[in-house]
Parts: C-alpha cells; structure tokens; sequence
C-alpha cells in the first residue's frame, strides 16, 4: 500500500511502468470508468488521480486541469488525452477489452468528435456526484489522492 509519505513524493511515481489516470472525480461516467479499468486491468497497471485533487495541481498544467471534459493520462512521460488516452489505457487492458484498440485505426478526428460528444454530455447521462467516491479497500493503494 502507497504510504502517505509516498503520496506527497511523486518522484516515486514512474510512469513508464505504471501510468497515471487522471479523471473527473465528480462525473457518474468517469467513476464507472474507473472501476471498469480496475476490473480488467489485471497487472494493476494504473494509478488514479482526479483532476480536482492535489495531485493534479503537480503533474498538471493549470489548462490540463481546468479542462474536465477528457481523460488524462500520463504514460512514459507523455501527456495523452481524449481517444489517445482511451485507445492507450485499451492497450493495456486483458479480456476483451483489449479489442477496443483496434477503433484506433480511425481517423483520429472522428475519434476525439466522438469522445467529446460523450464527454460534453456525461453529466445530464451518466449523472454528476456531490463528492468523489471513496475508493474499495482492496485498490485503495493504487489512487494517490489522499481520501
């Protein structure tokens, strides 16, 4: 389990081997996201992190944070969003899954069209929480924002 020490140390953090999910903490979908990544994500390959929390305001510009509307993850080094981010967790995910990728052969704008359609719409869809749900016991160590 990540120590609290290790929370606040983020050069302990190595997106090479695990990469960073940065998600709306507030949004129904995001959460279900979340959880679904969890489920098929067998190497507890990810880490988690809402973009309204502390570690946000580190790894994040302020334009990356304020911009609630994509998914960002953070894997070796680079900053991905939207369909990139989406089609790149994909790749790292076992079962099925893992056939979403091949939606990445796609042009790239009708991708992100796609997924901005969504996102500008998930609140009135999927619903917008009060708080950001507290995470299981048991994948509790891989959200490095402080609950």
């Amino acid at each position: 389990m990540l120590q609290k020490s290790m929370m606040t140390d983020l050069s302990n953090i190595d997106t090479h081997k695990n990469p960073l999910l940065f998600y709306d903490g507030l949004c129904g979908l995001c959460n279900r996201s979340v959880q679904w990544v969890l489920r098929y994500d067998k190497k507890a390959h990810f880490r988690f992190a809402t973009l309204q929390g502390d570690i946000a305001d580190k790894w994040l510009s302020k334009e990356q944070r304020d911009n609630l509307d994509s998914i960002v993850l953070v894997s070796k080094g680079e900053v991905l969003t939207q369909s990139t981010a989406a089609f790149e967790i994909t790749r790292h995910l076992s079962g099925w899954p893992c056939f979403l990728r091949f939606f990445s052969v796609l042009p790239k704008g009708l991708t992100d069209t796609v997924y901005r359609l969504i996102a500008r719409n998930r609140y009135r869809w999927f619903g917008k929480l009060e708080t950001c749900p507290m995470p299981d016991e048991e994948v509790k160590s891989r959200f490095l924002d402080e609950f």
